[in-house]
């Protein structure tokens, strides 16, 4: 049993607040019991998960040229983990360097900069801003 001591407009109370079952406390005040019914507990809000579907897609970038057929993924920087692509850090066309950060991809609440494993040039995005990967999804392809 927990005792309080209040003073509410010069009056003071001495609270003792006793079991508690099924929302009915047992409250004694200067000696005096009553039976409280309490509000129950407000359950947190539960935010609504928006999951996107993770369709590989071309980022408003220039394409490569048809003369160049497919794409190919083999050289493609992929994902280490699932999540989502939070920013791009290149353009189709830019020079990179090994370990240049060419794009931050959030897992699990934590954001990861993704670099390049090697020099080349970034010849196509497969990926947009917003975009959920799967691990292994070819996210940048630098030759």
């Amino acid at each position: 049993m927990k005792t309080y001591k209040y003073t509410i407009n010069g009056t003071q109370y001495e609270v003792a607040i006793g079991e508690i079952a099924d929302n009915i406390a047992t409250v004694t005040v200067n000696g005096e019991e009553y039976k409280v019914e309490m509000e129950p507990e407000a359950e947190p809000e539960k935010k609504k998960v928006v999951v996107k579907t993770g369709v590989a897609k071309e980022a408003p970038a220039p394409e490569p040229s048809a003369s160049s057929g497919p794409v190919n993924t083999n050289n493609a920087l992929k994902a280490p983990l699932p999540g989502v692509v939070t920013e791009i850090k290149v353009s189709v066309g830019d020079e990179v360097k090994a370990g240049d950060v060419v794009l931050v991809l959030e897992a699990m609440k934590m954001a990861n900069n993704l670099e390049a494993e090697k020099d080349g040039k970034v010849t196509a995005i497969l990926v947009s801003q917003g975009a959920s990967v799967m691990e292994d999804a070819p996210l940048v392809v630098i030759e």
